[in-house]
């Protein structure tokens, strides 16, 4: 008998190795893992650059409190904020994390306690972020959620134009709903928030924890739209699977969170900085984003080939979705797995396909093939 809560639906498979986009199971079994950990394995399982600043950093330091100066925190700040308009990090220790301090911050610096997001999206299980969440099934049998959170349709301009009034604060949305659809913001909607939040002072939190450190072809996806968010929530890829987030934001915000006004415990250590580092320095190469658009545009042009046009590909560079229509897609997630491929849902009818983004066409070629024979 386990001596675990039982709160995650655990698959059979027990992974216990991996490397690259390989993983392996305690029975040997190998398997093509386009889950990535759900967005977090950027550079792939146990890639040589990470391994090397865990192994360095852990016999220097691991722990000191952010009651001292980090030097790891400054190097990793100026490269997240560096070529943006945004000027300064807080290190935390997930999305969740990033998302409470997000929240916090808009919150004190307006006065105003009033954030509109969306439908079908997910920004975490702590209360703040769950209040945040636009899905029942994460809030059911906690009682009251943190108040003054309005839920709107995503990619509605009408519904937005109509709950904007001077109480709010923020607007929070995913630029591509990850947990919710792989459901991507249409050029309209980041027009009609773009707009709103310039004529009106609204503030705009993109969280972009799935999407950002490279996942979708550029450093945030954001990048891709008129969007210009005040505050960015990032994590998952960021660590390249060691426990890692960030909040950043603007220069208005400085003066907003002074000592005492938020902090953690382990946000930001020594070895979490080392690895984020590592990350950033091969995902930030110019080049390795223009190889992770090239690989999306082959694994959207593959999909799109061998695949009956009733099903939808959807997402961003290597954020993909297969839209199945009203077919629940556990049981092709399953057979998937038999075959060798891990895969993971994105809502009840949507494949969602997050390889490292270090994984070859070759893979690619691989995972379409089991696809076609999973679909068909």
């Amino acid at each position: 008998m386990s001596a675990l809560f039982g709160n995650y639906g655990k698959r059979r498979a027990e992974i216990v190795k991996g490397q690259g986009t390989i993983v392996e199971d305690s029975s040997g079994k190998k398997y093509l893992d386009f889950t990535s950990g759900i967005a977090v394995v950027s550079l792939g399982h146990a890639h040589p650059a990470i391994v090397k600043a865990v192994q360095e950093q852990s016999e220097k330091l691991w722990h000191i409190s952010n009651l001292f100066g980090i030097p790891g925190q400054e190097k990793v700040a100026e490269k997240l904020v560096a070529d943006t308009h945004l000027s300064y990090a807080f290190f935390c220790n997930s999305g969740a994390e990033a998302n409470e301090a997000a929240i916090k911050l808009v919150r004190k610096h307006t006065g105003k306690k009033h954030i509109i997001t969306f439908e079908k999206s997910f920004h975490g299980r702590t209360f703040g972020a769950m209040s945040a969440t636009g899905q029942g099934k994460i809030h059911n049998g906690f009682g009251p959620l943190v108040d003054k959170f309005t839920t709107l349709p995503f990619n509605d301009v009408a519904a937005l134009e109509a709950a904007i009034d001077d109480s709010v604060a923020a607007i929070m949305l995913e630029m591509i709903q990850g947990e919710g659809g792989v459901n991507s913001v249409t050029p309209e909607f980041a027009q009609a928030i773009s707009t709103i939040c310039e004529d009106k002072g609204v503030l705009l939190i993109i969280d972009e924890v799935q999407t950002g450190i490279g996942r979708t072809g550029t450093r945030y996806a954001y990048e891709q739209t008129v969007l210009k968010p005040n505050i960015v929530t990032l994590a998952k890829g960021l660590g390249g699977g060691f426990p890692v987030g960030a909040m950043l934001g603007t220069a208005e915000f400085y003066d907003t969170f002074g000592p005492g006004t938020h902090g953690t415990t382990f946000g930001g250590n020594p070895l979490a900085m080392s690895v984020a580092e590592a990350v950033l320095n091969q995902v930030f190469d110019p080049s390795f984003l223009q190889h992770v658009q090239e690989l999306s545009a082959y694994f959207v042009e593959q999909l799109k080939e061998h695949l009956p046009a009733t099903y939808t590909i959807q997402g961003q560079g290597l954020l993909l979705g297969v839209g199945c229509g009203d077919t629940e897609v556990a049981s092709y997630i399953t057979a998937a797995e038999e075959k060798g491929l891990l895969l993971v849902g994105a809502g009840p009818n949507v494949i969602r396909l997050l390889p490292p983004l270090t994984v070859t066409k070759a893979e690619i070629d691989e995972v379409v093939a089991v696809l076609k024979k999973i679909l068909l």
